[in-house]
């Protein structure tokens, strides 16, 4: 069946003077004019937040761009951003883009070889790197990338004694384009209105999942039109506050912390560090937050450790709150009638627990909350919209520009990810595959034009590869990856994300990886999550010496199996999916890790690479073996390889017979 929702749109490009605002460096020129005294991006350093209005960031950006343009930076070259999210690497996105240049965001946490690729296939000819881990990493690589002509470094530290013909302080390009700008008055400004929306204004580079990444061009009208129909829709404004943490290189980011930002006018803030986000967060208390699930998971986690160790009383009236919230926390948040008892309770439960929990978490100002990237563990999502924090999902993509279909306000669900946005089309083929059409729709894969013809039709629709469907109310449901959906031998459909969706619902559970197309049954490798399953240990007196240690004892394995079997249970009352629960499982001895190739730089699952590495665990899993030798290769944080050996312990779960009235009763695969 195909559902259709269009929506014709008036223009929503902003005018001022007859000039139309269709690229970024405009409207920024523009909000300076408008509202040039407010704040426009924060950032923390030393322990103080610095603010930067939206003036002093047209000036910061013209000067940028002509220390760029006097260094010899011309339109259609490539600008490289390697880094943490600063203010200056944003501003470099802009300050490109002003030139009539491309910029091309990078993953910060990327080894030297896939930044190399990078470089090499998207033609950069200059890269602003954040501080000398990143400068070390491009020196490294140079010679290999012939056309990188310059590294501009923004923080100085460990770089006095760095001499190298391509290294400039960002503080020097700055000087220079000040000289510049004054003599030659008007440069800036001419090249800024020779922009035009239908220009390519930033590459994204996918994540790779199944062979190298792929550059994605997308149009300043394919981010700004949808950027503008996001606001519009959720109500953003300029008063709003977001905090820029995620990749700069994921499309996330680049919508959410700077078309958005540049769309709506609100201010941007960016942590002191990684290690710092938690903190910065509780400072800040943004009105607008966007998390992948991981990120929910993990503070519903650290919530739950920290109430396990908390005082009788405090845990006692933490999960009767929690009780109420769960009868009608969701209800109340979606405006449906509740009974003034309940309301009454409710807003106790808000006074004594709700509201310290949210304001301990950083949430207490957030109007509007999105996640995405992974389906959210219905218990996650329901625990923090219980507490009446507007949590909601989205579903996008790179290509798409990321805000394609969203939840609307009151017609919120954990299974579903909304309706389609203003001026978006949506098609689900026969074969199940969903389809878009809309203004987000990229130009072209860089310097592949096969593989853009194989993911966009003529007539301008984007080829997903998800499987889904709309339900009865009219929301979208996504399935799996169309191209992993499969079966068993005796036809069973085997959703090999949706299952590693369901087991990663569980704290215990970090990461899973499941086996199953053309085989008799279905297999999982699993990752503990060492922080939730070490808490847990200790409350136990069971002590381990770190992942491999804790990973094999028998009763981490016992708490495994109650999860792999709730997931069973759960899958057994899906008519769709019931004869895909899980027989067998294994907990991997290492972390699956994007340094060994395992995981993306957004952690999703390398499949093919997965098999190929651990085919023999695989093989063992489905040949009734109870253990299996291991020695495998890891890389530590610091490049070095190690080895772990270890013996794995093969597992049968129980499975819910499905043809038995009892849905409850189990019995043993095999």
């Amino acid at each position: 069946m195909s559902r259709q929702a269009v929506a014709v749109a008036p223009d929503l490009v902003a005018t001022t003077g007859g000039e139309i605002l269709d690229t970024f460096p405009k409207l920024l020129v523009h909000h300076a004019a408008v509202r040039g005294h407010r704040t426009a991006i924060r950032e923390k350093e030393w322990g103080i937040w610095q603010a930067w209005t939206w003036a002093q960031v047209r000036d910061e950006v013209r000067w940028l761009a002509c220390g760029l343009a006097d260094l010899g930076f011309r339109r259609c070259d490539k600008l490289a951003l390697i880094g943490d999210n600063r203010p200056r690497l944003y501003w470099g996105i802009t300050a490109a883009q002003a030139l009539g240049a491309v910029p091309v965001p990078m993953y910060q946490d990327a080894v030297a070889d896939e930044m190399a690729f990078v470089l090499d296939h998207a033609e950069v000819r200059f890269a602003i790197a954040e501080d000398q881990e990143q400068v070390d990493k491009l020196l490294l690589v140079k010679d290999r990338v012939p056309k990188l002509e310059w590294i501009i470094f923004d923080d100085p530290r460990g770089m006095r004694k760095y001499r190298h013909p391509a290294l400039i302080a960002v503080d020097e390009v700055r000087a220079r384009g000040q000289a510049f700008a004054r003599a030659n008055p008007g440069f800036f400004e001419g090249e800024l209105a020779a922009g035009k929306g239908s220009d390519t204004s930033i590459i994204l580079y996918t994540s790779g999942t199944t062979g190298q990444p792929k550059g994605v061009m997308l149009s300043y009208d394919n981010v700004r039109i949808t950027a503008a129909n996001a606001v519009e829709r959720d109500g953003l404004n300029d008063s709003d506050e977001v905090l820029a943490y995620l990749p700069m290189a994921w499309v996330g980011d680049h919508v959410f912390s700077y078309a958005q930002a540049y769309a709506a006018g609100f201010a941007i803030n960016c942590p002191e560090s990684g290690a710092t986000v938690m903190t910065d967060l509780r400072e800040l208390g943004p009105t607008y937050f966007f998390a992948p699930p991981r990120i929910y998971e993990n503070l519903l986690t650290t919530v739950m450790i920290r109430m396990e160790d908390a005082a009788w009383i405090k845990r006692k009236m933490f999960h009767y709150f929690m009780e109420v919230a769960r009868r009608v926390g969701l209800r109340i948040l979606d405006g449906e009638t509740v009974s003034w008892q309940e309301r009454l309770l409710y807003g106790l439960g808000r006074l004594l627990v709700y509201e310290p929990l949210k304001n301990t978490l950083g949430f207490s100002r957030i109007r509007v909350a999105y996640t995405a990237g992974e389906a959210i563990g219905p218990d996650i999502f329901r625990f923090f919209r219980s507490l009446g924090m507007n949590v909601k999902q989205l579903y996008g993509m790179t290509e798409t520009a990321v805000l394609v279909v969203m939840q609307k306000n009151g017609e919120v669900r954990p299974d579903t990810v909304g309706t389609p946005c203003k001026d978006v089309e949506v098609r689900i083929t026969e074969t199940g595959e969903v389809q878009f059409r809309c203004p987000g729709v990229f130009q072209a894969y860089f310097k592949n034009p096969e593989a853009t013809q194989s993911a966009k039709t003529e007539d301008g629709w984007f080829l997903t590869g998800d499987a889904g469907y709309f339900d009865d109310d009219g929301d979208l449901k996504i399935i799996d990856r169309a191209k992993d959906v499969g079966r068993l031998n005796d036809g069973a459909m085997f959703a090999p994300k949706y299952l590693e969706n369901k087991l990663k619902f569980f704290p215990f559970i970090k990461e899973a990886v499941t086996f199953g197309d053309g085989r008799d049954h279905v297999a999982a490798f699993i990752n503990i999550d060492l922080t939730a399953v070490g808490n847990w240990a200790e409350r136990r007196n069971l002590a381990y010496s770190g992942y491999t240690d804790l990973a094999r004892r028998q009763e981490v394995y016992d708490l495994i199996q109650k999860n792999v079997e709730q997931v069973n249970r759960d899958l057994a009352a899906d008519r769709h999916l019931s004869g895909s629960q899980i027989k067998r499982f294994l907990i991997l001895h290492k972390e699956l890790d994007p340094d060994d190739g395992e995981l993306t730089r957004t952690r999703k699952v390398r499949r093919r690479f997965i098999a190929e590495r651990y085919a023999d665990l695989i093989e063992a899993l489905y040949t009734g073996q109870s253990n299996c030798q291991v020695d495998a290769e890891v890389t530590f944080e610091d490049g070095r390889k190690g080895r772990i050996h270890a013996d794995l312990e093969l597992r049968d779960a129980a499975v819910v017979e499905v043809a038995n009235r009892d849905p409850g009763r189990l019995r043993k695969a095999g």
